[in-house]
């Protein structure tokens, strides 16, 4: 029997080891293929907007000559046609259920280190459907994409996040919808939109709770640092103090961050994440019991809300939406958070019984400590 448990919980050892070791060569262990794209809809026209992150962008196309991770004007232009007939085949426009055709292309440019499309589709009439889809790295695994979409429609504004198996976007405008929007000589953007509830399908609360959930479960650090936590055997007044100190914690500086009351770099968020899971698995290799882990846990968790809330940042959502998407990303967070501390505590009770069980949290300790460092290390040299 001790046998059997000792070769089981290797296996598990095994496994998590073979798992993190495949998440290292990434320096931004939360990072995403990030598309910001904008509709703006008249009743002369439709105009969309698509900026994709340039190392999506070298990623789907190549261009990068030098090898610095960016694309200048001179290496984008030698790729952009190929870029734009992937977007063309993996971006759909349907408006009555058909599909338009990409004829009005008005600019296609590198800015900053966003590559963006701008086009002009046939307008969308009163009682009729519009309809987006997005197929980028639809059947990559290894990618995280999600398309952080705003609607303007007259005096109106709505939001919807399109990522993971949820790739279609769908309204339907009615006629006071119609009557509100502008000829189109003028952009909604430039006005004082009344905000407005989003009448899309997966404009609402739902996209931004699926949103949470595939951030954090891409979010291999993030996951770390909460395994990190828990490997150290406490009782079960400790792990829901550590719990609910990170949930909290977290919850505030996503709120604040997101809202822009504190706005801090990610290239001092992002080591320090990382720093965060070495300084908890150097404690789990240096004290047997652990004490106050929870103020450990909320001094670190401000600093991932920070983390959290990166995806959300430049995104334009309307204040009428802003309190129900931010709950609705964070409950998406603390979902999967409650799915993995349900599953984990058993296993690590079953743990404890064994008389070597200290070995075991020793080397998981030490391989996150590892990884933390690789990290850290990454993440520093790589701002410089």
């Amino acid at each position: 029997m001790a046998v059997l448990r000792w070769r089981f919980f290797l296996s598990i050892f095994m496994t998590l080891l073979v798992l993190l070791l495949s998440f290292e060569h990434r320096a931004d262990a939360h990072g995403y293929s990030a598309t910001y794209s904008t509709l703006e809809l008249y009743k002369s026209k439709t105009e969309f907007i698509y900026a994709l992150d340039d190392l999506s962008v070298i990623e789907l196309v190549g261009g990068d000559t030098n090898n610095d991770r960016t694309l200048d004007s001179k290496e984008f232009a030698a790729v952009d046609q190929k870029l734009l007939e992937i977007l063309k085949s993996k971006v759909d426009l349907k408006i009555n259920g058909e599909s338009t055709e990409w004829t009005q292309i008005e600019s296609l440019i590198m800015h900053g280190k966003k590559a963006i499309l701008k086009a002009s589709f046939p307008a969308v009439a009163a009682e009729q459907q519009i309809q987006l889809t997005d197929q980028l790295y639809m059947n990559d695994t290894a990618s995280n994409y999600v398309n952080l979409l705003t609607i303007y429609y007259g005096n109106q504004k709505s939001t919807a996040a399109i990522a993971g198996s949820n790739r279609t976007w769908t309204m339907q405008i009615t006629e006071n919808d119609y009557a509100g929007l502008q000829s189109g000589d003028a952009s909604p953007q430039q006005q004082q939109p009344e905000e407005a509830a989003s009448s899309s399908t997966m404009g609402g609360w739902l996209s931004f709770f699926v949103l949470g959930m595939n951030h954090i479960l891409s979010g291999y650090d993030h996951l770390l640092f909460l395994f990190s936590l828990l490997i150290a055997r406490q009782t079960f007044k400790q792990y829901a103090g550590t719990i609910t100190a990170f949930t909290v914690a977290h919850s505030i500086t996503l709120a604040l961050t997101v809202t822009g009351v504190i706005h801090i770099s990610s290239r001092i968020v992002e080591p320090l994440i990382a720093l965060s899971i070495c300084y908890v698995a150097l404690d789990n290799l240096i004290r047997k019991k652990v004490s106050y882990r929870w103020i450990l846990t909320f001094i670190f968790g401000l600093i991932h809300g920070m983390g959290f809330a990166d995806i959300l940042t430049e995104m334009n959502i309307p204040k009428s939406e802003l309190v129900v998407n931010l709950i609705s990303f964070n409950v998406g967070i603390e979902t999967v958070q409650v799915i993995i501390v349900a599953l984990l505590l058993p296993a690590l009770a079953l743990l404890y019984r064994w008389k070597h069980s200290r070995r075991v949290v020793v080397a998981c300790s030490a391989v996150a400590l590892m990884l933390g460092g690789l990290w850290l290390v990454e993440r520093v040299f790589t701002d410089l």
